[in-house]
């Protein structure tokens, strides 16, 4: 026992571990107590949004209400508006803002609106979406991902979102057909199977990417037959379970 120290209190201080962990909470404190959220929201739609031709007023009606800090880990909050994709999940992305309302911007969302949001991750794409629709389907093939994006849902008393699991790759006709589909992740090739599941006159809109190279689409759905067009050049984080089939000719 050190001279002048007092029987029992040796035992009651903290190791070198402790230490370090407190530390490192008492810092994440102090970086996340005086950040305003709100003006970040703002300056996220004023510098991001509207400054690449965002301009619904909706929508960025929508940016502006959903709190994004919300969607991500909570040691990662400060980086919530940042404009890069930020990890939820190992391999999950939170994509970043602007191509995700550029996206939405293309698929021109109506108030009546069925909507599919495949990939939901923690529920950030759904939230948005159920702002400027009738009823939202997020679909996740992630069971934890699908109980926090229901956790975060029901936090904001969102009360048009139905949270679902399930294969990405092959929707969710069960609720469909729908009005639109939105892919919240790049993908090699959208799957026919999914392009089934639209109304007459539905939308989908995905970004497909070849290695670093990313293209958002449109494909409109008449009768039978579908077509798609170019909508802007992106590249954003992929979804699990699109991969491509590889093709041989002979």
């Amino acid at each position: 026992m050190h001279p002048g120290s007092i029987p029992g209190e040796a035992s009651k201080l903290p190791d070198c571990q402790t230490l370090t962990a407190s530390r490192t909470d008492w810092w994440w404190k102090v970086e996340t107590m005086g950040l305003d959220f709100q003006a970040q929201r703002i300056k996220m739609v004023d510098g991001q949004l509207r400054t690449t031709d965002v301009t619904s007023h909706a929508l960025l009606d929508a940016f502006l209400d959903i709190p994004r800090e919300n969607f991500v880990p909570e040691l990662k909050r400060n980086l919530a508006y940042l404009d890069a994709d930020i990890e939820i999940a190992p391999g999950r992305f939170l994509v970043e803002a602007s191509p995700f309302a550029k996206l939405l911007t293309l698929a021109e969302i109506l108030p009546g609106d069925n909507v599919l949001d495949v990939g939901c991750g923690s529920g950030y794409s759904s939230a948005i979406l159920s702002k400027v629709a009738h009823s939202v389907v997020a679909l996740d093939c992630d069971t934890e991902l699908s109980a926090k994006t229901r956790a975060n849902i029901d936090g904001l008393g969102l009360l048009n979102v139905t949270v679902v699991t399930g294969d990405l790759d092959k929707g969710f006709a069960k609720s469909g057909p729908y009005d639109v589909i939105v892919l919240s992740g790049s993908v090699d090739k959208v799957p026919s199977a999914m392009l089934d599941q639209l109304k007459d006159g539905g939308r989908l809109v995905a970004v497909e990417s070849t290695g670093h190279l990313g293209v958002a689409r449109l494909y409109v759905k008449r009768g039978t037959d579908v077509s798609g067009r170019f909508g802007f050049n992106a590249t954003i984080r992929s979804l699990p379970g699109f991969t491509k089939v590889t093709e041989f000719a002979f």
